[in-house]
């Protein structure tokens, strides 16, 4: 059928017209929706993720203990096709259980752990504030260190401060 590249001749056939594109209005937004092959696309949501609670988790760890216990063949397998989970998702459920008991189970907040608890950033507000007041009171001490030597130079007297201790 496709001769002519097997024999290099320079002329490339026509492709013939499908009925029906031609006559459609080309719109920009027409012309959008079309793939490369002319077809129109059809955009599927992707399901939302599913989540498993703490209690929906054991429930499964020990339904997969009482398969293995029955020592039926193939039952955990039609268990985790019917709960439709993986082995690597009941394994780590295992490993936390184990590791953590019940609230090793507990849905985690995704993304990084936070540097610092809220009691490590007060602890850091209250270190950076006193640092700021250290540095005014040293500035505060030299102020009054340079008036006692004005007054020293001058030949004024101090004025008394009474102590009351």
């Amino acid at each position: 059928m496709y001769r002519w590249a097997e024999n290099g001749s320079e002329t490339v056939p026509k492709s013939s017209p499908v009925p029906g594109r031609e006559a459609a209005p080309a719109s920009k937004t027409h012309l959008r929706a079309l793939g490369a092959s002319g077809a129109a696309l059809e955009t599927v949501p992707k399901p939302p993720r599913r989540t498993f609670s703490a209690v929906e988790k054991l429930r499964i760890v020990k339904e997969a203990q009482a398969c293995l216990a029955s020592g039926e063949r193939g039952a955990l397998e039609s268990m985790m096709r019917k709960e439709g989970i993986y082995s690597s998702l009941l394994s780590s459920w295992r490993v936390q259980l184990g590791e953590n008991g019940k609230s090793g189970l507990e849905p985690r907040k995704p993304g990084r752990k936070p540097k610092f608890d809220a009691k490590d950033r007060r602890i850091a507000e209250l270190q950076k504030r006193n640092a700021v007041l250290e540095r005014k009171l040293h500035v505060a001490d030299a102020v009054i260190a340079l008036q006692k030597k004005a007054h020293e130079i001058l030949g004024i007297a101090l004025p008394a401060i009474d102590n009351e201790n």
